[in-house]
């Protein structure tokens, strides 16, 4: 068997994430996977075609026919993911908003009812409150805290439970198998938003969820220079997804597919680094005057800590931490001004800290912490707590 014929399939998650998927082109031996830009794929003969399209209706793994629908750098690229996820199959999408719509639409019809958690990312809350209804899809909202809240909104028509394994912006996180084991109860599909925290912390389909999504742009792509969505689940269910993602045109490009393949390597060590740092600025922040609480689930003080200490693994708790300041609004706002190493920007999950003010709750401050010098961090915080005086 040749060197590259390797099974890497039982390997550690960090050689997984750098090898699984990709093996030196066989033409040239590059090591790298190519980007494969080309939107159509020629054959010998009509017969051979045919035999493809056959092949590519039944979702047959490296068929290539129209790079809407399967491109070869797109397609390492799921076969990494599933793998890192532990699914049998992945879809990759063009962005995380259509891996969400995609992974609803596929299993939700008009008259069907779905239960979401009440604190999501403002556009997964937007297709709870007007998209899906607009479709005759039945929603409602419930605090997933208390697990009991799922079952009181269960109806006979619920089709799907969905919700965010740590929440954005608030970080409350869901107990994953109390919820899959309601969801199942019930014949639900069990859907699970794991962005915030990557499968380097915690794997959702371990711990019951039929699909997991990410928006692959943040710890997936981890650089702020690819869009990507990420499904991932069964085979049979991935086979479903795929036929709503190539009708509704969801496909990534196959560069930004090259520049996630690229990052998830390094992904296992970014994640660490920033986990690391986000424990040692919660533990700061918390002894500061200025701070009214911090919220992190490293922390004891975080109403879920024993959980995550249960369903996260490696002993870290991701890069994700809210602060809230006294003061109000207007110290929030002198506050982040005052910063010099993070700026005020959207999206998280990147290399760099990342500050995101959020004055509809209660003045929070979200970081998204990066992989800078912790040092460095708070002595940024630091002076800029001095500009509040």
């Amino acid at each position: 068997m040749s060197r590259y014929e390797t099974d890497y399939s039982k390997m550690e998650f960090a050689t997984r994430a750098i090898k699984f998927g990709e093996e030196p082109d066989p033409v040239t031996r590059a090591l790298n996977t190519p980007i494969y830009e080309t939107s159509t794929y020629g054959y010998e003969t009509a017969e051979q075609y045919d035999e493809m399209l056959a092949l590519g209706a039944q979702w047959a793994p490296d068929i290539y026919i129209y790079s809407r629908t399967t491109n070869p750098t797109t397609n390492a690229l799921e076969k990494k993911v599933a793998s890192l996820e532990n699914a049998e199959d992945a879809v990759i999408t063009a962005c995380g908003m259509a891996a969400i719509s995609n992974a609803l639409l596929s299993f939700l019809d008009a008259g069907d009812h779905v239960i979401c958690s009440d604190d999501t990312f403002m556009c997964t809350s937007s297709m709870f409150a007007d998209i899906l209804p607009a479709k005759g899809i039945e929603t409602c909202r419930v605090e997933v805290l208390d697990v009991e809240n799922v079952e009181k909104a269960m109806k006979p028509n619920t089709k799907v439970v969905y919700l965010e394994a740590l929440s954005n912006p608030q970080l409350k996180l869901a107990d994953l198998p109390k919820i899959a084991e309601i969801a199942h109860k019930h014949g639900c599909k069990f859907i699970v938003d794991n962005t915030f925290l990557s499968p380097v912390v915690m794997r959702p389909l371990d711990w019951g969820a039929d699909i997991v999504v990410h928006s692959g742009t943040k710890y997936y792509s981890g650089h702020g220079d690819a869009l990507v969505g990420i499904v991932a689940g069964s085979k049979k269910d991935m086979d479903r997804v795929r036929y709503y993602y190539d009708n509704l045109g969801s496909h990534i490009s196959p560069f930004n597919a090259w520049l996630v393949l690229r990052s998830i390597r390094t992904m296992p060590l970014r994640v660490r680094q920033q986990s690391e740092n986000a424990m040692a600025l919660a533990k700061w922040f918390e002894q500061r005057p200025e701070v009214d609480f911090v919220t992190y689930p490293g922390l004891e003080s975080h109403g879920q800590h024993e959980l995550a200490k249960k369903i996260f693994w490696n002993g870290i708790y991701g890069g994700m931490l809210c602060v809230h300041l006294k003061g109000g609004h207007e110290e929030m706002c002198k506050f982040a001004d005052a910063t010099k190493i993070p700026p005020v920007a959207t999206s998280l999950g990147d290399v760099v800290t990342l500050m995101f003010p959020k004055t509809a709750y209660n003045n929070l401050i979200r970081l998204s912490v990066g992989c800078e010098d912790v040092k460095d961090l708070i002595a940024d915080f630091e002076q800029a707590f001095e500009a509040l005086k």
